[in-house]
């Protein structure tokens, strides 16, 4: 540097880098594979992440069909007499196996009269058992208890036993089956 503040070292060669130019203009090699890289990642993150939000969605998606599936015939139940049913789910998986089975607890009233419950508590979906002697349903998981007719008798249970929909056809009795009754 001089003494009035000028700088004497000479220029600085104004040749152009021996770098060819990227796909993206001016930019080096190393930027455009970096631009290059977070681009396929960019790629295989939606390939793979597509799948799976779907997969974890569709069920809010699609609407489960309500079926009428048979559960015995009438003279299978008596009158006044709670009996546990199962029947097959209305929309069951390929690998379900024996889950795709569900239960409810029919009640006989009379000759032609049937009422159904759904076997999970209204609490947080345990399995109810009937304790005939007492005649109630019992949540062995947090202690709800209802009366026969479904109704909330103890416990934390916010509701009464979900009601299924049943009917005679012919002489089956059938109940109407749809997504599981816990909320």
């Amino acid at each position: 540097m001089t003494h009035d503040g000028r700088d004497d070292r000479p220029a600085p060669d104004a040749t152009p880098s021996s770098e060819p130019e990227g796909i993206f203009g001016a930019m080096d090699r190393r930027t455009t594979l970096g631009w290059l890289g977070a681009g396929l990642a960019a790629l295989a993150a939606t390939l793979v992440g597509v799948p799976v939000v779907g997969f974890l969605f569709a069920p809010l998606l699609q609407k489960t069909p309500e079926v009428w599936r048979a559960v015995g015939h009438r003279d299978q139940f008596r009158i006044g007499e709670t009996t546990e049913v199962t029947f097959q789910d209305p929309s069951p998986l390929p690998w379900a196996g024996q889950a795709a089975k569900r239960g409810a607890w029919l009640r006989r009233q009379d000759e032609s009269r049937f009422i159904a419950f759904s076997i999970n508590c209204a609490h947080l979906g345990c399995p109810v058992r009937w304790m005939p002697q007492a005649e109630l349903f019992m949540c062995p998981c947090h202690g709800g208890v209802y009366y026969a007719d479904g109704r909330v008798a103890a416990g934390p249970p916010p509701r009464g036993l979900v009601r299924y929909d049943v009917r005679l056809r012919g002489d089956q009795v059938e109940i109407r089956t749809g997504p599981i009754p816990i909320t």
